[in-house]
């Protein structure tokens, strides 16, 4: 009997191919949006994700400048000056700490022959490279050897290379940066852009002392860059950072810091639970248009109630029972709900392609979310169908015989 009642369900969808499809539509683009904003929202954190690691891990980044007790932000730069020996007595003080990077950077037009480029200047310790996380791909990277003696030298990222060394091979050749000649001992690896957009390509790294001293003339750094040694320690090395710069700059208890450090692990949990939020209303909006399929099934299978008045009312003048009525119209909004499901599984898929390459926006798919979509259509085709189908099975045969 179960059989007999799937066969003739398939075959009233068969024969009413129209109905069956507007049907169907609406489960389809349901389940197709829900995959597609979701793998949306995943694709965000995983961007996020590998944005903020292009930066670094477990980074803490110390600037001068800091916030007053009513929570104003002093300017960057106001006050006590962060210096190279800030940066020293970090290293050389604090347990937990894997790299020490001082830095000043400033915009300086870049000249080779005919072709000319102006980028920032970044003046660092070596370290600075392993920070950001970049791998010198020709020559070296500047040295303590460089740092000691000043030396004009660099190390230039691909967007430098591809504007001022066309036919490449840029490795001992000469840049001039501000009419000052700069040899090139490095080429990085490709990183690309950041979250903000920033082409992390167009960079240029000089030792630190060349840049304070012969390029800028200044005695402080713009800020200090600490990657901890894990995320476990990253907390407690930023409290003791801030305990000794405050030390080293002598300011009281009842003073406010005179600098600021930015913990990138704590930015990482504040925007990926942003985009978690993000993610979790992207699927809710999109989860709108399944109820609204489900609403479409209730409709249509009503449609079909009205339509097969009269071959219901023959199917019990014949025997069949209340059972064999509500079964049948429940298997017909099952079977729309499992079809309409796989296919909008399809079109969820295809979607979330299309918007990987067409809008060049990540998109991650996830598996448990195809599943939970697909029992759900599922549970909804069924949902929706207990009303109509029920309604069918209370039908009186001889009032069903007499419907016109």
């Amino acid at each position: 009997m179960f059989n007999e009642s799937i066969k003739m369900a398939i075959d009233g969808m068969i024969s009413n191919k129209l109905r069956t499809l507007l049907t169907l539509l609406g489960i389809i683009i349901g389940v197709g949006a829900v995959i597609a904003m979701v793998s949306l929202g995943f694709g965000v954190k995983e961007q996020i994700k590998d944005n903020i690691s292009r930066l670094g891990s477990n980074l803490l980044i110390v600037q001068s400048g800091g916030r007053t007790a009513t929570g104003a932000r002093i300017q960057a730069g106001s006050g006590a000056r962060l210096t190279d020996e800030d940066a020293k007595a970090i290293e050389k003080n604090i347990d937990g700490i894997k790299y020490v990077a001082p830095m000043v950077s400033r915009g300086y037009q870049l000249v080779v022959g005919n072709q000319n480029w102006t980028t920032n200047v970044q003046g660092s310790t070596p370290n600075i490279i392993d920070i950001r996380d970049y791998t010198v791909e020709e020559g070296r990277n500047i040295n303590d050897h460089d740092m000691a003696g000043k030396d004009r030298v660099c190390v230039i990222g691909k967007t430098i290379v591809e504007n001022l060394f066309p036919d490449g091979d840029p490795v001992g050749k000469t840049i001039r940066i501000n009419k000052a000649p700069f040899k090139v001992v490095g080429v990085l690896g490709a990183k690309g852009q950041s979250s903000g957009g920033q082409d992390q390509d167009d960079v240029v790294f000089v030792p630190l002392t060349t840049a304070m001293n012969r390029m800028m003339g200044i005695t402080y750094v713009n800020n200090i860059t600490i990657q901890a040694m894990n995320e476990n320690v990253i907390d407690s090395v930023q409290a003791e950072v801030e305990n000794l710069l405050r030390i080293r700059h002598r300011i009281k208890n009842s003073d406010d810091d005179d600098f600021s450090v930015r913990n990138l692990a704590a930015l990482m949990d504040t925007m990926m639970s942003t985009a978690n939020t993000i993610t979790m209303l992207l699927g809710c909006i999109a989860a709108i248009s399944l109820l609204v399929g489900g609403i479409g099934i209730m409709n249509i299978m009503l449609v079909s109630v009205t339509e097969r008045t009269r071959e219901i009312g023959i199917r019990k003048a014949l025997g069949a029972t209340y059972n064999n009525i509500l079964l049948q119209f429940l298997i017909e909004s099952a079977v729309i709900g499992i079809i309409g499901g796989f296919l909008g599984v399809v079109l969820g898929i295809g979607a979330s392609y299309a918007i990987s390459t067409f809008a060049e926006w990540k998109t991650v798919i996830s598996v448990p979310i195809i599943i939970i979509s697909v029992v759900f259509s599922v549970g909804i085709g069924v949902f929706f169908g207990i009303y109509p189908a029920r309604k069918a099975a209370l039908l009186d045969p001889i009032e069903a015989l007499r419907y016109e």
